[in-house]
Protein backbone atom coordinates (compact mmCIF):
# COMPACT_ATOMS: atom_id res chain seq x y z
CA UNK A 1 0.00 0.00 0.00
CA UNK A 2 1.42 3.35 -1.03
CA UNK A 3 2.32 5.68 1.76
CA UNK A 4 0.06 8.71 1.88
CA UNK A 5 1.84 11.98 1.21
CA UNK A 6 1.64 14.61 3.89
CA UNK A 7 -0.33 17.71 2.87
CA UNK A 8 1.77 20.81 2.23
CA UNK A 9 1.20 23.75 4.58
CA UNK A 10 -0.73 26.62 3.02
CA UNK A 11 1.37 29.57 1.82
CA UNK A 12 0.00 31.93 4.47
CA UNK A 13 1.05 29.62 7.28
CA UNK A 14 4.71 29.80 6.18
CA UNK A 15 4.55 33.61 6.17
CA UNK A 16 3.17 33.40 9.71
CA UNK A 17 5.80 31.02 11.10
CA UNK A 18 6.98 32.29 14.48
CA UNK A 19 10.58 32.97 13.33
CA UNK A 20 9.28 34.82 10.27
CA UNK A 21 7.02 37.03 12.41
CA UNK A 22 10.09 37.82 14.52
CA UNK A 23 11.82 38.69 11.25
CA UNK A 24 9.08 41.23 10.44
CA UNK A 25 9.57 42.76 13.90
CA UNK A 26 13.28 43.07 13.16
CA UNK A 27 12.52 44.95 9.94
CA UNK A 28 10.16 47.28 11.83
CA UNK A 29 12.70 47.93 14.60
CA UNK A 30 15.38 48.75 12.05
CA UNK A 31 13.07 51.15 10.20
CA UNK A 32 12.31 53.02 13.43
CA UNK A 33 15.97 52.90 14.51
CA UNK A 34 17.31 54.48 11.34
CA UNK A 35 14.45 56.97 11.35
CA UNK A 36 15.67 58.40 14.67
CA UNK A 37 19.39 57.66 14.38
CA UNK A 38 20.50 61.30 14.29
CA UNK A 39 17.89 62.70 16.65
CA UNK A 40 18.14 59.99 19.32
CA UNK A 41 21.36 57.97 19.20
CA UNK A 42 20.60 55.96 22.33
CA UNK A 43 17.20 54.81 21.08
CA UNK A 44 18.79 53.92 17.75
CA UNK A 45 21.45 51.84 19.48
CA UNK A 46 18.91 49.98 21.64
CA UNK A 47 16.58 49.20 18.71
CA UNK A 48 19.42 48.24 16.38
CA UNK A 49 21.00 45.93 18.94
CA UNK A 50 17.62 44.39 19.86
CA UNK A 51 17.04 43.63 16.20
CA UNK A 52 20.39 41.89 16.15
CA UNK A 53 19.54 39.88 19.30
CA UNK A 54 16.25 38.83 17.70
CA UNK A 55 18.33 37.41 14.84
CA UNK A 56 19.50 34.69 17.23
CA UNK A 57 16.06 34.21 18.75
CA UNK A 58 14.33 33.60 15.41
CA UNK A 59 16.91 30.94 14.53
CA UNK A 60 16.27 29.18 17.85
CA UNK A 61 12.50 29.36 17.29
CA UNK A 62 12.85 27.94 13.78
CA UNK A 63 14.65 24.88 15.13
CA UNK A 64 12.56 24.57 18.30
CA UNK A 65 9.18 24.64 16.54
CA UNK A 66 10.33 22.90 13.34
CA UNK A 67 9.59 26.02 11.31
CA UNK A 68 12.78 26.28 9.28
CA UNK A 69 11.97 27.79 5.88
CA UNK A 70 13.86 29.06 2.85
CA UNK A 71 11.82 32.26 2.99
CA UNK A 72 12.85 32.78 6.62
CA UNK A 73 16.52 32.19 5.83
CA UNK A 74 16.43 34.71 2.98
CA UNK A 75 14.50 37.25 5.08
CA UNK A 76 17.04 36.81 7.85
CA UNK A 77 20.07 37.36 5.64
CA UNK A 78 18.54 40.28 3.71
CA UNK A 79 17.62 42.02 6.98
CA UNK A 80 21.14 41.49 8.33
CA UNK A 81 22.85 42.76 5.20
CA UNK A 82 20.62 45.81 4.74
CA UNK A 83 20.79 46.91 8.39
CA UNK A 84 24.58 46.58 8.50
CA UNK A 85 24.86 48.32 5.12
CA UNK A 86 22.77 51.27 6.33
CA UNK A 87 24.89 51.68 9.45
CA UNK A 88 28.12 51.51 7.43
CA UNK A 89 26.81 54.16 5.03
CA UNK A 90 26.02 56.41 7.99
CA UNK A 91 29.50 55.85 9.44
CA UNK A 92 31.04 56.67 6.06
CA UNK A 93 29.35 60.08 6.26
CA UNK A 94 30.32 60.68 9.88
CA UNK A 95 34.01 59.70 9.74
CA UNK A 96 37.01 60.53 7.60
CA UNK A 97 38.15 58.63 5.59
CA UNK A 98 34.64 57.38 4.82
CA UNK A 99 35.94 55.03 2.13
CA UNK A 100 36.98 52.56 4.84
CA UNK A 101 33.36 51.89 5.76
CA UNK A 102 32.25 51.71 2.12
CA UNK A 103 34.94 49.10 1.45
CA UNK A 104 33.73 47.12 4.47
CA UNK A 105 30.21 47.35 3.07
CA UNK A 106 31.34 46.08 -0.34
CA UNK A 107 33.23 43.18 1.26
CA UNK A 108 30.25 42.19 3.41
CA UNK A 109 27.77 42.14 0.51
CA UNK A 110 30.14 40.56 -2.02
CA UNK A 111 31.28 37.75 0.29
CA UNK A 112 27.74 36.78 1.28
CA UNK A 113 26.42 37.01 -2.29
CA UNK A 114 29.23 34.78 -3.58
CA UNK A 115 28.68 32.36 -0.70
CA UNK A 116 24.92 32.07 -1.31
CA UNK A 117 25.35 31.58 -5.06
CA UNK A 118 28.10 28.98 -4.62
CA UNK A 119 25.86 27.14 -2.13
CA UNK A 120 23.18 26.74 -4.81
CA UNK A 121 25.77 25.61 -7.39
CA UNK A 122 27.10 23.01 -4.95
CA UNK A 123 23.62 21.69 -4.17
CA UNK A 124 24.01 22.39 -0.47
CA UNK A 125 21.06 23.17 1.78
CA UNK A 126 22.77 25.85 3.86
CA UNK A 127 25.46 28.45 3.15
CA UNK A 128 26.89 27.51 6.55
CA UNK A 129 27.84 24.04 5.31
CA UNK A 130 31.61 24.50 4.93
CA UNK A 131 32.82 21.09 6.09
CA UNK A 132 34.74 20.63 2.82
CA UNK A 133 36.67 23.89 3.23
CA UNK A 134 40.44 23.78 3.65
CA UNK A 135 40.45 26.83 5.94
CA UNK A 136 40.40 25.98 9.66
CA UNK A 137 39.21 29.49 10.52
CA UNK A 138 36.32 29.27 8.06
CA UNK A 139 35.24 25.89 9.47
CA UNK A 140 35.62 27.10 13.06
CA UNK A 141 33.50 30.19 12.34
CA UNK A 142 30.55 28.33 10.83
CA UNK A 143 31.03 25.10 12.80
CA UNK A 144 31.13 26.52 16.33
CA UNK A 145 28.07 28.69 16.99
CA UNK A 146 29.36 30.52 20.12
CA UNK A 147 32.46 31.66 18.20
CA UNK A 148 30.39 32.88 15.24
CA UNK A 149 27.98 34.62 17.63
CA UNK A 150 30.86 36.42 19.36
CA UNK A 151 32.34 37.63 16.06
CA UNK A 152 28.97 38.84 14.76
CA UNK A 153 28.06 40.59 18.02
CA UNK A 154 31.54 42.15 18.23
CA UNK A 155 31.23 43.50 14.71
CA UNK A 156 27.87 45.16 15.33
CA UNK A 157 28.88 46.47 18.78
CA UNK A 158 31.98 48.06 17.25
CA UNK A 159 29.90 49.89 14.65
CA UNK A 160 27.36 51.04 17.24
CA UNK A 161 30.14 52.25 19.56
CA UNK A 162 31.76 54.21 16.72
CA UNK A 163 28.43 55.84 15.93
CA UNK A 164 27.89 56.82 19.56
CA UNK A 165 31.43 58.18 19.89
CA UNK A 166 31.05 60.53 16.92
CA UNK A 167 30.12 63.95 18.29
CA UNK A 168 29.91 65.71 14.94
CA UNK A 169 30.12 64.98 11.22
CA UNK A 170 33.48 64.57 9.48
CA UNK A 171 35.25 63.17 12.54
CA UNK A 172 38.76 61.82 12.01
CA UNK A 173 38.52 58.08 12.71
CA UNK A 174 42.03 57.78 14.16
CA UNK A 175 41.56 60.76 16.47
CA UNK A 176 38.27 59.40 17.82
CA UNK A 177 39.74 55.94 18.44
CA UNK A 178 42.80 57.31 20.24
CA UNK A 179 40.82 59.76 22.39
CA UNK A 180 38.20 57.14 23.31
CA UNK A 181 40.88 54.70 24.49
CA UNK A 182 42.49 57.44 26.61
CA UNK A 183 39.12 58.21 28.23
CA UNK A 184 38.77 54.63 29.57
CA UNK A 185 34.97 54.79 29.35
CA UNK A 186 32.47 51.96 28.92
CA UNK A 187 32.34 52.66 25.19
CA UNK A 188 36.14 52.48 25.04
CA UNK A 189 36.03 49.07 26.74
CA UNK A 190 33.42 47.81 24.27
CA UNK A 191 35.52 49.13 21.42
CA UNK A 192 38.63 47.23 22.51
CA UNK A 193 36.78 44.00 23.37
CA UNK A 194 34.92 43.93 20.06
CA UNK A 195 37.94 44.74 17.91
CA UNK A 196 39.26 41.15 17.91
CA UNK A 197 35.91 39.65 16.90
CA UNK A 198 35.50 42.32 14.20
CA UNK A 199 38.94 41.45 12.78
CA UNK A 200 38.09 37.74 12.66
CA UNK A 201 34.77 38.54 10.93
CA UNK A 202 36.50 40.52 8.18
CA UNK A 203 39.08 37.76 7.69
CA UNK A 204 36.24 35.23 7.36
CA UNK A 205 34.53 37.48 4.80
CA UNK A 206 37.70 37.49 2.67
CA UNK A 207 38.10 33.70 2.96
CA UNK A 208 34.40 33.21 2.24
CA UNK A 209 34.52 35.33 -0.91
CA UNK A 210 37.64 33.60 -2.26
CA UNK A 211 36.33 30.09 -1.45
CA UNK A 212 32.94 30.83 -3.05
CA UNK A 213 34.59 32.38 -6.11
CA UNK A 214 36.64 29.19 -6.55
CA UNK A 215 33.42 27.15 -6.51
CA UNK A 216 31.94 29.35 -9.25
CA UNK A 217 35.09 29.06 -11.38
CA UNK A 218 35.25 25.27 -10.97
CA UNK A 219 31.60 25.10 -11.98
CA UNK A 220 32.38 27.04 -15.17
CA UNK A 221 35.33 24.75 -15.95
CA UNK A 222 33.19 21.63 -15.40
CA UNK A 223 30.53 22.96 -17.76
CA UNK A 224 33.06 23.41 -20.56
CA UNK A 225 34.86 20.11 -19.98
Amino acid sequence: MAKESRPSPPMLSVYLYIPNVIGYLRVLMNCVAFGVCFSNKRLFSVLYFLSFVFDGIDGWCARRFNQVSTFGAVLDMVTDRISTACLLVILSNVYRPGMIFLLLLALDIASHWFQMYSTFLSGKVSHKDVKDSTSWLFKLYYGYRPFMAYCCVACEVLYIALFLLAEKNSENLTDVLVSSVKRCSALSFLLVVSLFGWTIKQAVNVIQMKTAADVCVLYDIAKKA
